[in-house]
C-alpha cells in the first residue's frame, strides 16, 4: 500500500531484457530490503538487489503491457515511493501499485507557476474519472480538476513539478494510471445489483446513507 507521495527520483541505469525484465535504479533512498516492495512510477515491484545508492526490481510480463515500465530507457528519471508501515501518517491517498493503463498527455497549459495537464485514458476506465476524485498519475496522487468525454485534467503545482518526473512529461507522452480504489469497489458492488437499480435500500446496505 503507498499513498501517491513521491519520496525521491531515480534514475535508470540499466535495463535487463530477458524473460522477467530487471531494472536498475539509482536513487538517493536508504538502502531497501531485497524482497521489499517499491514503487516505480505507480507500478509495486520487488527488489532483488540493493546497495547504497543502488536497487534493482524485476518486471513480469504484466506489468510491462500495462504500464509505461516497457518503455524506459537509460537515463530516463522515474517516481519511487516505498510502501507504508504501520504508524506511518497517511497522507495523499491510498494507492495499491496496480497501474490500471496507461494515459496519454493531450496538452500541457502553464497556469503562473503550475501546469494543467490533460490526458486520454482509453474508454472503457472512463467510467472511474469521478470529478474532484484522486488519481495516481505515474505513481503521483494528484486530484482531478475537470472531465471532458474520456479525458481529465490535473494541475500540478511547483512543488509537485520538483519533486516528480512529471515536469519533463509533455504532449504525447504515455503515464500510468491507477484510479481510486474506493471508486472501483463503488463501481463493482453498483454493477452486481445492476438488475436491481440504485434504490434507496441498496445506498443503506453499503452504508452511503
Amino acid at each position: 500500500m503507498f499513498t501517491g507521495l513521491i519520496e525521491a527520483k531515480g534514475r535508470v541505469i540499466e535495463i535487463e531484457k530477458r524473460g522477467v525484465w530487471r531494472l536498475s535504479v539509482a536513487s538517493e533512498l536508504p538502502e531497501l530490503e531485497v524482497g521489499s516492495s517499491i514503487a516505480v512510477n505507480g507500478a509495486c515491484l520487488t527488489v532483488v538487489f540493493s546497495r547504497k545508492g543502488l536497487f534493482s526490481v524485476e518486471v513480469v510480463k504484466e506489468t510491462l503491457e500495462r504500464s509505461n515500465i516497457a518503455l524506459l530507457r537509460i537515463g530516463d528519471e522515474v517516481n519511487l515511493e516505498r510502501p507504508l508501515r504501520i504508524g506511518d501518517r497517511i497522507e495523499g491517498h491510498f494507492v495499491l501499485g496496480h497501474v490500471d493503463c496507461m494515459g496519454k498527455i493531450l496538452s500541457v497549459v502553464p497556469e503562473g507557476g503550475s501546469r494543467r495537464v490533460w490526458i486520454a485514458v482509453p474508454e472503457e476506465y472512463s467510467i472511474y474519472i469521478v470529478p474532484k476524485g484522486s488519481i495516481a498519475v505515474d505513481g503521483v496522487s494528484l486530484t482531478i480538476a475537470s472531465i471532458e468525454r474520456n479525458a481529465f485534467s490535473v494541475v500540478l503545482i511547483p512543488h509537485t513539478l520538483e519533486r516528480t518526473n512529471l515536469r519533463s512529461r509533455g504532449v504525447g507522452d504515455l503515464v500510468n494510471l491507477e484510479f481510486d480504489v474506493l471508486g472501483k469497489y463503488v463501481h463493482r458492488m453498483l454493477r452486481r445489483e445492476d438488475k436491481e437499480g440504485i434504490t434507496l435500500d441498496l445506498l443503506k446496505r453499503y452504508g452511503f446513507i
